[in-house]
């Protein structure tokens, strides 16, 4: 087993944190965050034992069938011993008044013990992995690990649900205009034949995500009609608000190989240490048509095509380079689950008057990347659009999840959850 000693190199800081402060000043946030620039490569996934399980979203019923893991690497330091609990929140994401030990079947403090040393690579890490104990409830919980100092440096939104009641949903155009070619609908109904639900109108919140993520989330939707008698809850949407952009497959690289140049690399420099990889140049695809691609939806999937061992994906500074005649009337991101879907200032690109172009250089593992460039107008959303376009052809998956809150109680029991694909590939 190869480990070499520490390599020198300029980290971002947190690939999901932000800022340069030093990650012990920044307060827990109740959202997947990164606030150690060493820990690199979270995933959180159900265990399913599919070969593409670290695609699953941290999504369980409260049988707890399969467990939720949790695997992250830490760069360029020592190992440290980590320590993770778990809090519960209500639906929109705060702590709840719940004691531990009303959530929790035992004490609330784990050690992560699986620990194991990257092997043969030029960037040397710790890979820890965790278990997600049982819980008692069904809900949100955040997922916290900290450090042997006690310091945060890493959480993770889970949920948990029961089906005490059936999404039915369906996947619609979206009515009027122009937004049909670029908008998608999920239309649904929520039955409760067998679970009393006493005034849903109000102590029923929904929210309907488009590929697990949370930052473009439509929240606490309400019901269009309460059917009492039928017992269902009808969600019909004729407003553009409930509806997503479809935006475009994603773009995509494939580094699992230092044999060859995969998908999408230009070059590569093996010499250096980290290993630099340059991208093949890209260009705006905002007017081109739509063009069907098999993609995972904004995510990654580490790993080392040249030895049989997980352990053995190494860390590169990748380019990414953008075509542009002009600057884009913002800043410009390198955007996917690869920044932890947030304008991330590591993923910044500048702009290059000479080769009228976009250029940034990030610091990833080893792996298969999906991804996409956004456009940061002001204090809205990102701007997925402006170099990407949209289309309504385009895959995506949505999910549902419906909260309760039971009168006299303080928890949003997560009582529904479906998944619903819209224009499947696979």
């Amino acid at each position: 087993m190869l480990l070499q000693g520490c390599v020198p190199v300029t980290q971002q800081a947190g690939v999901e944190g932000g800022g340069g402060a030093s990650y012990a000043e920044v307060p827990l946030r109740f959202e997947d965050y990164v606030y150690s620039p060493n820990i690199q490569s979270v995933q959180c996934y159900v265990q399913s034992g599919h070969p593409e399980e670290v695609l699953n979203p941290p999504v369980i019923s409260l049988s707890q069938d399969q467990p939720i893991v949790l695997e992250f690497d830490q760069v360029n330091a020592q190992q440290q011993r980590f320590v993770a609990k778990l809090i519960y929140c209500d639906a929109d994401w705060k702590e709840s008044r719940l004691t531990q030990s009303q959530y929790m079947p035992d004490l609330n403090e784990f050690y992560i013990t699986d620990i194991s040393p990257s092997y043969n690579t030029k960037v040397p890490y710790f890979h820890y992995r965790f278990r997600v104990p049982p819980v008692k409830l069904s809900g949100n919980y955040l997922l916290v690990v900290a450090d042997q100092n006690g310091r945060n440096v890493l959480s993770r939104r889970i949920l948990i649900y029961e089906q005490s009641v059936t999404v039915g949903a369906t996947p619609n155009l979206t009515t009027g205009g122009n937004a049909r070619f670029t908008n998608q609908q999920v239309d649904f109904n929520i039955f409760y034949p067998q679970y009393q639900l006493v005034n849903p109108a109000q102590e029923v919140k929904v929210v309907l995500r488009q590929n697990f993520r949370w930052d473009n989330a439509k929240q606490n939707i309400k019901p269009l009609y309460v059917r009492e008698t039928e017992r269902r809850l009808e969600y019909n949407f004729f407003e553009l608000q409930h509806t997503f952009l479809g935006l475009n497959e994603y773009r995509f690289f494939d580094n699992r190989t230092r044999r060859a140049l995969g998908a999408n690399v230009a070059a590569a420099n093996r010499e250096v240490v980290p290993e630099e990889i340059r991208l093949i140049p890209e260009k705006s695809r905002a007017k081109d048509p739509f063009s069907q691609q098999i993609d995972i939806n904004g995510r990654r999937v580490f790993g080392s095509r040249d030895f049989n061992n997980p352990l053995s994906s190494d860390y590169n500074w990748v380019t990414f380079q953008l075509a542009a005649p002009q600057p884009a009337p913002g800043n410009v991101y390198i955007f996917g689950e690869l920044t932890g879907w947030k304008l991330n200032d590591a993923f910044k690109m500048q702009y290059d008057a000479t080769s009228q172009s976009y250029v940034g250089r990030v610091y990833l593992k080893q792996g298969y990347y999906n991804y996409s460039y956004a456009v940061q107008q002001g204090a809205t959303a990102p701007d997925e659009t402006y170099f990407e376009g949209s289309f309504s052809n385009t895959e995506n998956m949505y999910d549902i999840l419906v909260y309760y809150r039971p009168p006299g109680t303080r928890t949003d029991l997560l009582i529904g959850y479906q998944v619903v694909p819209f224009n499947p590939r696979r």
